[in-house]
């Protein structure tokens, strides 16, 4: 039980904070006769200054790191002070039962404080909890010997991630600082099993309704999350395993993969906010899918997401197109969907560069059909109409580049969805002729380049693909200037004449 505000006996009046805080504790570390003390360094833990506050949780680490070095705290199952029957325990037992359940209401007081309005405390806390987590880890509190968990203190690390996500503040500055906790290997073992039992846990609690701040945390943590790729790799724990511990599964690859897969999968499952389908797809080619032991799971999500429009269907395709080369997924109507994609917000999507890197990509093969290709070479000129200069820059070689891989094509329905019934080949690019007289020079020497023989090279668009008019405005004020500057079409040959004689130069007045 937490001390409360009244407990403080010299809290409030000392003008020194910090000595009277170090003398309790040395006094409390020197005899157990001071043992009572601990009530008033727990009291500053509650002061209603910030100072006072991160001074204490200093002094609580190093105070109970002590005490559990030498043993001072009560191993096993601790019995409740209400309950406490006189003459039942020998004097050292009763005060290792006392010390460990002022130890229980440090934590308490610590967890509290992740709240705290101040980042500064919030900080401190959480180290000092992390800290005294590894203390468990060397001097654990319950009898081991029998669980698979060994002596991680699995109880503690739980209840931090639990004050992490929140559901009513947003911890994402105190989950970047708790990053380097999870670089440990076993931490993050236990970590991804809190976050997928807690998630599972407060999903059914709200009937799987939508929970912003607590998602927005959820995938704050998560994100940070990085997993080794080789088992040779995991090398850094806060339990050190030993060679009796070799079935121990916060030190195997395998296991990590598979509570990996398990996380992910639950948090999916739950109802997540719009913007948050997009902060996984950006990440989930590279951070999600690599480290999963059985990605094809995340197949029913994908194909989901690719099929709402929109910006999350453009992030969507990295998933799919790791899922469809890497582990043999077949989407039948993949090409029909991506051809629906081409509309004219994609040039100004934020992910345009990645959409059309990808689609470069799937439309690389020389064994699509012709009249796929076909089609998407005059859906995109059709769209490259209207489409600003910095994008007709990367537009217009990506489709000499489709031409090129299929010389045999050659008007389509440029409102059918389908690309097999657009009758692309029937048609002709007029398009990129009427681009040929674009205002932006630029743009109309690229459209040239249909005039020329098809080359069997193709132009590597990758260098344009994230062109911004910025850059195209850079460009040409770098450029040096001609000496002349043309002002009149024609040279002027007099400076005044009449009208009469302007009119009879040309026509015959007689």
């Amino acid at each position: 039980m937490a001390p409360s505000r009244d407990a403080n006996v010299s809290a409030g009046n000392k003008t020194n904070y910090k000595r009277d805080i170090s003398a309790k504790v040395e006094l409390v570390i020197g005899s157990r006769k001071h043992a009572n003390d601990i009530f008033d360094v727990l009291a500053y833990l509650q002061s209603d200054e910030e100072k006072r506050v991160v001074c204490a949780a200093h002094a609580c680490c190093r105070l109970f790191a002590a005490l559990l070095e030498r043993g001072d705290l009560f191993v096993g199952q601790l019995p409740g002070e209400e309950f406490h029957v006189p003459g039942s325990h020998n004097p050292d037992d009763k005060y290792r039962m006392f010390v460990r359940h002022r130890y229980n209401s440090c934590i308490e007081l610590l967890l509290e404080n992740m709240g705290h309005s101040v980042y500064q405390v919030k900080e401190t806390c959480l180290c000092v909890l992390m800290k005294l987590a590894a203390a468990e880890a060397k001097h654990p509190l319950q009898d081991q010997s029998w669980s698979e968990h060994y002596n991680f203190p699995r109880e503690l690390v739980q209840r931090v991630v639990q004050r992490l996500l929140s559901d009513s503040e947003d911890m994402a500055m105190l989950i970047s600082r708790f990053q380097e906790f999870l670089e440990m290997d076993d931490v993050r073992f236990y970590v991804i099993n809190s976050v997928r039992d807690y998630v599972a846990r407060l999903v059914d609690k709200h009937k799987g309704s939508v929970m912003p701040v607590f998602q927005n945390n959820v995938f704050a943590l998560l994100s940070n999350i990085n997993m080794p790729s080789q088992q040779s790799e995991m090398s850094s724990f806060m339990v050190k395993p030993e060679a009796k511990h070799d079935d121990w599964k916060a030190a195997k690859l395998k296991e990590h993969k598979r509570v990996f897969d398990r996380m992910w999968l639950m948090f999916l499952k739950s109802k997540l906010p719009g913007n948050m389908y997009k902060k996984v797809l950006v990440i989930f080619h590279e951070s999600i899918l690599p480290y999963m032991s059985e990605p094809t799971l995340m197949i029913d999500f994908l194909t989901a997401a690719y099929d709402v429009g929109g910006a999350i269907s453009l992030l969507a395709l990295n998933g799919l197109f790791v899922l469809i080369h890497k582990h043999n997924l077949e989407y039948p109507d993949f090409y029909k969907k991506l051809y629906s994609l081409m509309e004219p917000s994609v040039f100004h999507a934020k992910y345009r560069a990645r959409f059309f890197h990808l689609a470069n990509l799937f439309l690389s093969s020389t064994h699509l059909p012709a009249y796929l290709v076909a089609a998407f070479a005059k859906r995109l000129s059709r769209l490259a109409l209207t489409a600003p200069p910095a994008v007709l820059l990367m537009l217009l070689p990506f489709i000499c580049n489709l031409i090129c891989r299929h010389p045999s094509y050659e008007d389509e329905d440029v409102c059918e969805e389908d690309p097999a019934q657009c009758h692309a080949l029937d048609s002709s690019l007029w398009e990129l002729k009427t681009l040929q007289k674009h205002y932006y020079p630029d743009v109309a020497k690229a459209a040239m380049a249909i005039n020329q023989p098809l080359s069997s090279t193709e132009v590597d668009v990758s260098e344009l693909l994230e062109l911004s008019p910025f850059e195209l405005m850079e460009r040409e004020l770098k450029e040096t200037p001609s000496d002349t500057v043309p002002l009149e079409f024609d040279s002027a040959t007099h400076l005044l004449r009449s009208a009469r004689e302007v009119l009879g130069a040309h026509f015959s007045l007689d």
